[in-house]
Order: structure tokens, then C-alpha cells, then sequence
């Protein structure tokens, strides 16, 4: 017998362009668990294009294989999250061609590109998603952790580097110098721009 399994998720998608590992969060339907899974840049950038709905020339491997699994008079009935051994998650692309079911086993990675290429459901067994959920910064390799510290560090040696410009510009103002601009008006830029780092 199986063991249970519960529906899941893809609710977010981090991209970082300074490191090969990427990161996406799986949430459960209709639950407050979530965990990320770690993969290649490759994956994360093929199911992020197909979130958005972003098509190419040619096709990609997934997209490939998509292709191939419709050809061939079958479909992709569901994805699933199968077991956590190690902090390595193990998936199966279940595939469904008439009454018979086909269960290959793959990368949670691919798995999941495949199943947003084809917009199958994806599950998890109960007990991957207590164990994942329960520390999921344990999941994440030491290299993610540090680009992420190494960009908030940037981030703050930016907000110093403001901070220092801002107290010059103060001073000069205090001097009665006239830098010919109008005060409180930015000519070039917008003071409520956010960048959103993906």
C-alpha cells in the first residue's frame, strides 16, 4: 500500500544569477506547510518561463519530453515527492496511457518542469512534507546561504552609501549652496521604485 500523499504546490520561485543553485518553495493545498527543494539553473529557469507563459524557437529538453509523452498517446497524471533521504528528495513522474499507469522515477527537478510543462497535479507523501517542512533551512546548501548573506550585505553597504550621500547633500544645503535643482522634486527618478529580486 502506498504510503498517503497530499496535493502540493509550486508557490514560489527564487532565481539568482551569481550561483547555479536555485531554489523553489512547494506548499501544500490548503495548508500552512511549505519547503524548498534546491535545483539547477536550467530547471529553474524552464519552470519559471512556463509560469509566465513565455514560449521559445525551439524547444527545450522538458518541453521535449512533454512532447514525446503526448506523441506516444499518454499523459502526465500526476507528479509526486516520494521520499527525503539525506536532504535529497526523490520524485516520480506518473504517466498514464489508457487504463495502464507507468511510474518512472526522476529528479524532483525535472519532475516538477515536466509537470508545470504539462500542468499536472503534484502530490507529496505526508511523511516528506512533515520532515522537509519541519526545518526546511536545513534543505538549503551552504552556498545558498551565503549568496543570500552576501546580498544583504551589499544591500546594507548600499543603504550607508545613500545615507552618506544624503547627510552631503544636508550640508550643502545648510551652506546655502544652490545645486540649481528644485527641492523635493526628482527629476530622474522615482522615490517609490522598488526592484524585485526574483
Amino acid at each position: 500500500m502506498s504510503a498517503p500523499s497530499v496535493q502540493i504546490e509550486l508557490t514560489r520561485i527564487f532565481i539568482r544569477e551569481m550561483v547555479d543553485l536555485q531554489i523553489i518553495e512547494l506548499s501544500e493545498v490548503g495548508g500552512t506547510r511549505s519547503f524548498p527543494i534546491v535545483i539547477g539553473m536550467t530547471e529553474a529557469c524552464a519552470i519559471e518561463r512556463r509560469r509566465k507563459g513565455c514560449s521559445v524557437e525551439r524547444p527545450q529538453t522538458h518541453d521535449l519530453l512533454a512532447t514525446v509523452i503526448e506523441e506516444l498517446g499518454a499523459t502526465v497524471d500526476r507528479i509526486e515527492i516520494v521520499a527525503l533521504k539525506e536532504k535529497t528528495f526523490f520524485a516520480q513522474i506518473i504517466l498514464r496511457r489508457g487504463s495502464k499507469e507507468f511510474v518512472i522515477d526522476a529528479r524532483p527537478s525535472d519532475a516538477i518542469a515536466i509537470g508545470v510543462a504539462c500542468n499536472a497535479p503534484m502530490f507529496a507523501t505526508e511523511e516528506v512534507i512533515a520532515e522537509a517542512s519541519a526545518a526546511p533551512n536545513d534543505l538549503i546548501p551552504p552556498l545558498v546561504h551565503d549568496q543570500d548573506a552576501e546580498d544583504a550585505d551589499d544591500a546594507e553597504d548600499a543603504d550607508d552609501a545613500d545615507d552618506a550621500d544624503d547627510a552631503d547633500e544636508d550640508d550643502g544645503e545648510d551652506d546655502g549652496e544652490d545645486d540649481g535643482e528644485d527641492d523635493g522634486e526628482d527629476l530622474f527618478g522615482d522615490p517609490d521604485k522598488k526592484t524585485d529580486e526574483d
